[in-house]
């Protein structure tokens, strides 16, 4: 399928910035701060989900001023299931997890079923405690489970299609500098 890029950059042009550039830096101090205290003498390993948490991951990890671990993972659901660890795994976490202490980097959490599914999974793989972290989290009443909210949290985003600092609109824009809304969606 051919991509029409003069959509995808009108979309860019059209959009709504819901956190620009300034507030994203601000959001992403506050919350390495946040890590820093809860997990600095943890000797945490962290996941970054794929493809999402990549932009989250390369900002937030240099202002993290103690030693851990980097690894990745990308999990996605399979078709319609809503709960429970029923993950396509393209990539499975490789660790070794027993008694460890791991943090999760993505880019939201939206309703968050995957997230739950990956966290769930990493403490049946014997994690003694898993963190999450999301740049941004949308504000609706669709959580997987009832007040879900991620650990460290950077922003609060409006129930808009979001693009920009790891999210993507058709595959493109995760680049994008703020945080952004389709017009109109």
């Amino acid at each position: 399928m051919a991509v029409d890029m003069e959509e995808i950059i009108r979309a860019r042009e059209e959009a709504d910035c819901l956190a620009d550039a300034a507030q994203v830096e601000a959001a992403l101090d506050r919350m390495a701060g946040e890590i820093t205290a809860a997990l600095r003498d943890t000797n945490p390993l962290v996941y970054v989900v794929m493809n999402g948490g990549l932009i989250l991951a390369g900002q937030i990890l240099p202002r993290l001023p103690f030693p851990l671990e980097l690894a990745y993972l990308h999990a996605t659901r399979y078709g319609n299931a809503l709960q429970g660890t029923l993950l396509d795994w393209r990539v499975r976490p490789t660790q070794d997890l027993r008694g460890r202490t791991v943090l999760v980097l993505d880019d939201i959490l939206d309703e968050g079923h995957t997230l739950a599914a990956v966290m769930d999974y990493l403490r049946g793989e014997g994690a003694v405690r898993v963190h999450s972290a999301v740049l941004t989290h949308k504000l609706h009443d669709r959580k997987a489970y009832p007040g879900m909210r991620a650990d460290f949290t950077g922003l609060e985003v409006a129930d808009r299609f979001l693009f920009g600092c790891g999210m993507d609109y058709k595959g493109y824009w995760r680049n994008a500098p703020g945080i952004y809304a389709v017009k109109g969606l």
